[in-house]
């Protein structure tokens, strides 16, 4: 049990760093509406932007991403290498549902990449260009998530990772849970395009 100790603190390092609701904060702090009751009532970037603050929208993107690698870097080296697994999924864990918010969190995107940053960067490049080729073919913010976010897994296999494809598996069921309403609106024909009002 004592060999448990030092993952079950990763996990909860990377849940309480997880679950810092920067949208929330910045907005809040610059004396914006409560992004809980505007737009989609999520508190990450997108609906940052809704605010009509690009400066605050790029501000939260880049600190959700930086939590995730955050906490995979500070679990790697204060506690040892494996941890930053454990560490990730608490980062994974806390953003979606943190404590602080009863639960309620964001949809995970920019942690997601936060976290792929700090386990390996080239996947996390690799999930950026196919994010823009789908945004740019198809205008949805969304699909191009779903699809870089599925295809992340596959990377991690025919790499020869099995045990970083299943955590990413697991993270993308993850994000595509939460991107349930999104997925509705694609097939419905209804999801906002990029640059279009919602």
């Amino acid at each position: 049990m004592a060999d448990l100790a030092p993952h079950a603190a990763a996990l909860i390092l990377g849940y309480l760093l997880g679950s810092i609701p920067f949208g929330l904060l910045l907005t809040t702090l610059a004396g914006g509406p409560d992004l809980r009751a505007i737009g989609s009532g999520n508190i990450g970037a997108t609906n940052v932007l809704r605010t009509g603050n690009k400066k605050l929208a790029a501000a939260t993107l880049a600190l959700d991403m930086l939590k995730g690698t955050a906490a995979v870097l500070l679990a790697r080296h204060f506690i040892d290498p494996d941890a930053a697994v454990f560490a990730a999924v608490g980062a994974f864990l806390g953003h979606l549902f943190p404590v602080w918010l009863r639960f309620k969190g964001g949809k995970g995107v920019a942690t997601y990449i936060g976290i792929l940053l700090g386990l390996a960067w080239p996947a996390a490049l690799l999930f950026c260009a196919i994010w823009l080729i789908v945004a740019f073919i198809f205008r949805y913010s969304s699909l191009s998530a779903l699809v870089a976010s599925a295809l992340t897994p596959a990377y991690f296999w025919f790499d020869g990772e099995p045990l970083r494809a299943l955590l990413f598996l697991l993270l993308t069921i993850l994000l595509w849970f939460m991107h349930r309403q999104n997925i509705a609106r694609l097939l419905a024909g209804t999801e906002s395009r990029i640059g279009r009002e919602s």
